[in-house]
């Protein structure tokens, strides 16, 4: 069967989407928790001067903007490759893993430094 044609493969999410669809989970997530720890802690420690509505709020609020921060930044740093995820796990399967020496890592990084050391006095 041939490969499908370019034009009808689908694209991937940009990284503002990414960061979108990560904000978003998050503050379903956020707001999930954020309703039964504040309900937890509402009926422990009653509602205080604010009353239920203004409490449990800013629980749900609160644990919202958390959680979607930090999946939001945690979603593009994830997804944040040079391969696409199919392609990068074709390279980890076929591909034999990348292990060296501390001998020959030392005389890479060695090298390196030769290299950078000699373009430095050339200019």
């Amino acid at each position: 069967m041939p490969p499908v044609p370019a034009a009808h493969r689908a694209q991937e999410p940009s990284t503002w989407q990414k960061c979108t669809m990560g904000a978003m989970m998050g503050g379903g997530v956020g707001l999930t928790i954020g309703f039964i720890f504040g309900s937890y802690s509402i009926l422990r420690n009653g509602t205080g001067p604010r009353g239920f509505l203004a409490t449990l709020s800013q629980y749900m609020l609160s644990s919202a903007a958390t959680f979607s921060f930090f999946l939001a930044i945690g979603s593009v740093i994830r997804n944040d490759a040079l391969l696409p995820p199919h392609m990068e796990a074709a390279r980890m399967q076929l591909l034999p893993p990348l292990v060296r020496s501390k001998a020959e890592g030392a005389m890479l990084v060695r090298a390196r430094w030769d290299a950078e050391r000699a373009r430095r006095t050339a200019a």
